[in-house]
């Protein structure tokens, strides 16, 4: 049987308020009332899994358990193809300075010396494709899931670009485009970015479009 949603509160188990706003942004027109996870005062779910649909199942199913209502959890990341994939699942870590305080500036420096020190000739724009994956995991009280995966191919670019976006949206320029996430609209990148793509998925199975 296929998840059906109908009008009513859900929570975004999430403690980041770009994916909270995004996520939020991209719910309204369903009627769905949002709370985050951060706005509830649930802790913050450490991340063990080994893929993106482990982390996502493991946020999900603890908010909804906490709560009694529907969760949906957001596990995404930027995946550079010269670096196998890397940071991939741990693309948060890599913002992480030692004193543990999360700053994408460092990890946006950190993707460009690996990405650089990679090739022999230093030279890292010799391969700058990169893609954004999204993993969503729609779970109800009951310990039911679904999975809905998004995905959106690019480049890298550097020096970052715009203050629009957040996480790594500044280095990142999808197919087709001449500017970061990070440069865009929002109403324009909710239309074209890994998260819209997953979240197309979970609309047509949820609510029928």
């Amino acid at each position: 049987m296929s998840p059906k949603l109908t009008p009513g509160k859900m929570v975004i188990a999430s403690h980041n308020q770009g994916k909270i706003s995004e996520i939020a942004d991209l719910l309204m027109p369903y009627g769905m009332e949002v709370v985050s996870a951060y706005d509830l005062g649930l802790e913050d779910v450490e991340e063990t899994g080994t893929s993106f649909a482990a982390n996502a199942s493991l946020k999900a199913q603890a908010a909804a358990k906490a709560t009694g209502l529907p969760a949906l959890s957001d596990d995404s990341g930027l995946c550079v193809v010269a670096l196998e994939g890397a940071p991939g699942i741990y693309s948060a870590r890599w913002a992480e300075r030692e004193d543990g305080k999360r700053d994408f500036e460092f990890g946006m420096e950190k993707v460009r010396k690996a990405l650089y020190d990679q090739l022999d000739d230093g030279d890292g724009r010799n391969d700058s494709r990169a893609y954004f994956v999204c993993m969503l995991c729609l779970t109800f009280p009951d310990g039911e899931e679904y999975l809905f995966e998004g995905r959106v191919d690019g480049k890298l670019q550097f020096p970052p670009r715009g203050t629009k976006g957040f996480g790594y949206d500044p280095i990142f320029v999808a197919d087709g485009q001449t500017i970061t996430f990070a440069e865009m609209e929002p109403a324009k990148k909710h239309a074209m970015s890994h998260r819209a793509d997953a979240f197309s998925k979970l609309v047509g199975v949820c609510f029928g479009e």
